[in-house]
C-alpha cells in the first residue's frame, strides 16, 4: 500500500527565493520570518483602482500578503499591541489577485480556504507565487505569538483598522500549510477530489431519502449551494 510522503515543517522567509518555494510541497507546514503586510479589498482598490502608491518597497521589504483582519490595540504612546489575527476568505479577491501579484511582486499569498486551482493556474504559477492557508478556525491568537511588533500601519484613517495595510514583523509565524505549488495544483481539490470517490462507499446500504424536500437527493455529487 502506497503512502503520503509525511508533511515537512519549513521556516521560510518572507522573501523567499524561487528555489525555497520550489522545496514546497503541497501540504506541507510553513512558519515565516520576516515582514507580512496585510492587503486585502480596500488595498488593492486602493492602489489597483484609484492608483495611489505602494506606501513600502514591495517585493524588496516583504513578498508576503496576508489576507486577514489584525485584532489590536492602540497604547497611550501611540504603538500597537496585536494579539491576533483573523484571516479572511481569499477566493473574494479573485479580480484582484492577478495584477497585484504582478505590481508587488508578492511571491505568498495567505488567507484561508484557499483559491481555485484555475486561479493558481492563471495568475499564480506566472508570477511564482504560491498560497499558504492557515488551520482550521479560531487560530488567531495562536498566530498572534508570531508577532513580534507592528512596524506600520498605512491608510488607516482612508480605510479603517481592518481594511488599513498593516506591516508586521513576524518570527515563526505559523502554522501555515502549503496549498499550491509552482506547477499551480492545490492541496484541496486533491483532497477533495481522493473523498468524492470514496463518497459511495460510505453511503453503501443506507436507504433512499423518503421526505423528498428541496435539496434531499440521492445524488451525491449533486449539491445544492446557496
Amino acid at each position: 500500500m502506497e503512502h503520503a510522503a509525511k508533511p515537512q515543517q519549513v521556516r521560510l522567509s518572507t522573501t523567499p527565493t524561487h528555489e525555497d518555494l520550489a522545496r514546497l510541497k503541497l501540504g506541507d507546514i510553513v512558519y515565516l520570518d520576516g515582514l507580512i503586510y496585510t492587503g486585502r479589498e480596500g488595498v488593492y482598490m486602493r492602489v489597483l483602482e484609484e492608483g495611489a502608491d505602494l506606501p513600502l518597497d514591495l517585493p524588496r521589504e516583504s513578498a508576503a500578503n496576508f489576507h486577514c483582519s489584525p485584532a489590536a490595540t492602540v497604547r497611550p504612546d501611540g504603538t500597537f499591541n496585536m494579539g491576533a489575527v483573523t484571516a479572511t476568505a481569499s477566493f473574494r479577491f479573485t479580480k484582484w489577485i492577478g495584477r497585484w501579484l504582478e505590481l508587488s511582486g508578492a511571491k505568498l499569498i495567505i488567507g484561508k480556504g484557499g483559491m481555485t486551482s484555475k486561479d493558481y493556474r492563471e495568475h499564480f504559477v506566472p508570477n511564482g507565487a504560491i498560497y499558504l492557508t492557515t488551520v482550521g478556525y479560531g487560530t488567531g491568537a495562536l498566530l498572534g505569538r508570531g508577532i513580534k511588533s507592528v512596524k506600520a500601519v498605512h491608510w488607516r484613517a482612508e480605510l479603517g483598522l481592518a481594511q488599513a495595510m498593516w506591516v508586521i514583523e513576524a518570527e515563526k509565524m505559523g502554522p501555515f500549510i502549503v496549498d499550491s505549488d509552482l506547477d499551480g495544483n492545490s492541496l484541496f481539490e486533491r483532497e477533495n477530489a481522493r473523498i468524492a470517490a470514496n463518497l459511495e462507499k460510505v453511503y453503501e446500504g443506507t436507504r433512499p431519502a423518503v421526505l423528498k424536500r428541496f435539496g434531499e437527493t440521492d445524488d451525491r455529487s449533486d449539491e445544492v449551494i446557496g
